[in-house]
């Protein structure tokens, strides 16, 4: 058989499904030995979409989605995918053609070093330069991206070498490997500083959005009542109804949640990376902060951990959950009325009539539509973080966002895997007109699967998060508006169905009406973003420092 085929082969054995990708002249033997497979072939209109979704399946399954791409154009279209990936923590492979490497008559045209600049974006890349060694890459390509921390990984393929002729190999079996256990001595020593805490608080990041994790992290919080709160990659870990959530750190400073964590001695830090914007800044002398992770902390100016305990974070909570007891010196008295005042304050302008549509009442429209198990799929923008903060997340993985690279142009990529990997779950993505168009044109590929996708454009006519920043600074509205098509128009031309709002009354039926018919369907919300400031900045500020210890 050619290498080409036997790539497929080992691809097969290492579970893959699907590869989502845009094809091109130089991998063309690989798109044939796809054909013949078991994997299907997810043709995308543009790489970086294939990236994204290939990501977010990694994300959402723990195994690494796979994007193919040719060489060139098509590897550099990949970049933004590779490192929303590595800086998110998902899993991904991707594939790339190039020209022969043992002869070639094109000089240097379209020749671009893809392994060498893939090299500060992956945590392994590597050109392929004989048949004999694809499974052994291959088998280290996954290993590498799957472990923790998960990440991206990249194999490039020549032409050349795609061709030849395999006459023997060997696929090598998926290893099944344990993480370590945390130290001993840690876990005696953050099991003391916790006992001996007079106002402890749990904090709930990325790395622990695990099934595992998040079973034993609720039973860490309903046997000792610490209250918690979560980073914006941290959203659903644990139910957001829970009676002791604090909120969510969708602000750096300022918010309710911060008042809590001024008042706290000891922060226990389960599954935090310094790779997502800082949910507190730490202050040198104030408290002590215990890292649990899979890794050790990646130390920073605003992350500098006393304590850590390194290993499996399931094992670990649930050690420390056997180790601990209640103490009946923990006083959470202040933090029950930051909750208090908080979920108070969370509840203003949830039924505001006006029109273009409040963030909020977006946000408590789309949480009162959406079914517990229901994904959302953030696109970034000034919306971001009105469902950061207001969307109550009820289960794991329910809040798909990035708050990590924090690109635009992902939602709906992000949305489209999402149905892949549950079907039978609804899924909707959320985008701002500037991340929508960065990615437009997956509406056709979304069409052409037949998904039940509902896309949720919120419409402003503006780079929205940057105005804000804009406006804080001070600095004249400047630079950041555009015009857009007719979306609804849009819509319809790629052969979905659009819808246009003309009141917020018409939001939560046309939403249910969306879901109801089936198909892809875009809803075209004007948003108000003139509270920004005044909610985020000034009002959220006063009313969190009004409560008192």
């Amino acid at each position: 058989m050619k290498a080409a085929a036997l790539f497929v082969k080992a691809l097969e054995a290492e579970g893959v499904t699907r590869i989502f990708g845009v094809p091109g002249e130089e991998n063309l033997d690989l798109v044939e030995a796809l054909r013949e497979s078991s994997i299907k072939l997810i043709v995308t209109r543009h790489e970086q979409a294939a990236g994204f979704m290939a990501a977010t399946w990694g994300r959402l399954t723990g195994e690494a989605g796979v994007a193919l791409s040719t060489l060139g154009p098509g590897a550099t279209n990949l970049v933004t995918a590779a490192a929303y990936a590595q800086l998110g923590a998902m899993p991904m492979l991707m594939i790339t053609g190039q020209k022969p490497i043992r002869t070639h008559k094109q000089g240097l045209f379209q020749l671009v070093d893809v392994v060498d600049m893939m090299q500060p974006l992956t945590k392994y890349t590597r050109q392929l330069v004989s048949a004999a060694t694809i499974p052994a890459r291959i088998r280290e390509a996954f290993r590498r991206a799957e472990e923790e921390r998960p990440g991206a990984v990249h194999l490039e393929l020549p032409e050349d070498i795609a061709r030849d002729e395999v006459d023997e190999y060997i696929l090598l079996p998926t290893e099944y490997a344990r993480r370590p256990s945390p130290d001993d001595a840690a876990l005696v020593q953050a099991a003391e500083a916790i006992s001996l805490a007079r106002h402890p608080i749990l904090m709930i990041g990325a790395a622990a959005n695990r099934q595992r994790t998040a079973v034993a992290l609720r039973a860490f919080i309903d046997k000792l009542g610490i209250p918690f709160f979560t980073t914006q990659m941290g959203k659903g870990v644990v139910d957001e109804d829970h009676p002791l959530w604090l909120g969510n750190a969708a602000l750096s400073d300022g918010d309710f949640v911060h008042r809590a964590i001024d008042a706290a001695d000891v922060i226990i830090n389960v599954g935090h990376d310094v790779v997502e914007k800082p949910p507190f800044f730490m202050q040198r002398g104030r408290r002590t902060v215990i890292h649990i992770n899979f890794s050790s902390a990646e130390v920073d100016t605003v992350y500098f951990p006393q304590i850590e305990v390194v290993g499996d974070i399931a094992h670990t909570v649930e050690r420390l959950t056997d180790a601990l007891s209640v103490q009946e010196h923990w006083d959470f008295q202040y933090f029950n009325k930051v909750r208090e005042a908080f979920r108070h304050q969370l509840g203003q302008y949830a039924d505001e009539a006006r029109f273009p549509m409040h963030p909020v009442r977006i946000v408590a429209d789309t949480r009162r539509y959406m079914p517990d198990d229901g994904i959302l799929c953030l696109d970034n923008g000034m919306y971001k973080l009105w469902y950061a903060r207001y969307y109550k997340a009820r289960q794991p993985n329910t809040v798909l966002l990035d708050n990590a690279l924090a690109t635009m142009g992902a939602g709906l990529p992000s949305a489209m895997a999402a149905k892949m990997v549950y079907p039978e779950r609804k899924v909707l993505a959320i985008c701002g007109d500037g991340g929508f168009m960065m990615n437009a044109q997956e509406l056709e590929t979304a069409v052409r699967l037949k998904l039940d996708l509902v896309i949720l454009l919120l419409r402003d006519d503006a780079y929205g998060m940057i105005r804000w920043k804009q406006a804080e600074m001070g600095y004249a509205d400047y630079g950041m508006q555009f015009s857009n098509p007719d979306f609804v128009r849009f819509a319809q031309a790629h052969g979905a169905h659009g819808h246009r709002p003309q009141s917020a009354d018409e939001f939560l039926p046309t939403l249910q009406r969306a879901f109801d018919e089936g198909g892809v369907h875009l809803i075209d919300l004007a948003i108000d973003y003139s509270d920004n400031h005044r909610v985020l900045d000034e009002e959220i500020r006063s009313l969190s420092a009004a409560v008192k210890e």
